[in-house]
C-alpha cells in the first residue's frame, strides 16, 4: 500500500499514458532500425530494443504502484500533524541547522534547492508521520541515527 497525494497520482496517471502512447513510436522506430540491414551490428536496432525494453518496465512499475494507491485526505488532518503532503521545517537537535522537508507519496524527479522530498516509506518517512509541531523524532539514516525537532509545518 502506497500513500499519496491526488496531485502526485494524477502525475502517475499522466506519466503511465504517455508511456503507454509511446510503445507505437517505439515499434515505428525498431521497424526503421530492421529495414537497415544486418541486426547483429545495427546499433540504432539495439537502441530503439533497449529503450523498448525500459519503457515497458517502467509501465509495468506505474501500474503495480497505481494498483496499490491510498489517496492520502488531507481534509481531515489536524494542521499541526505531519502528512503525506506536508511540507515541515526541521532542525538538526545536534547541529541547529534548519531545513525544508516535503512529505511525498511519490517523489517528483525534480530538483527543488529550497526543500528535500521525502516518502512515507523511508526512514525519515515513517518518523514525521503523524508527528507534531515542536516534536522531536529520532531515525536511522544511512550516515546513523539523527534527531530533529519539528519547528514548523509550513
Amino acid at each position: 500500500m502506497e500513500y499519496m497525494t491526488q496531485d502526485d497520482k494524477d502525475r502517475l496517471d499522466q506519466e503511465l499514458k504517455d508511456r503507454i502512447k509511446k510503445r507505437r513510436e517505439l515499434s515505428d522506430r525498431i521497424g526503421r532500425a530492421r529495414e537497415m540491414g544486418d541486426l547483429k551490428e545495427n546499433a540504432e536496432y539495439h537502441a530503439a530494443r533497449e529503450d523498448q525494453g525500459l519503457n515497458e518496465a517502467r509501465i509495468h512499475d506505474l501500474k503495480e504502484k497505481l494498483s496499490n494507491v491510498v489517496i492520502a485526505d488531507t481534509e481531515v488532518v489536524p494542521d499541526d500533524m505531519v502528512f503525506v503532503g506536508s511540507t515541515v521545517k526541521l532542525k538538526d537537535t545536534s547541529t541547529g541547522d534548519e531545513e525544508v522537508y516535503k512529505l511525498v507519496g511519490e517523489v517528483s524527479g525534480t530538483f527543488n534547492p529550497e526543500l528535500i522530498e521525502v516518502t512515507p516509506n523511508s526512514s525519515l518517512g515513517m518518523g514525521l508521520m503523524k508527528a507534531k509541531v515542536g516534536e522531536t523524532v529520532s531515525v536511522d539514516l544511512p550516515r546513523g541515527s539523527k534527531t530533529y525537532e519539528i519547528t514548523e509545518i509550513l
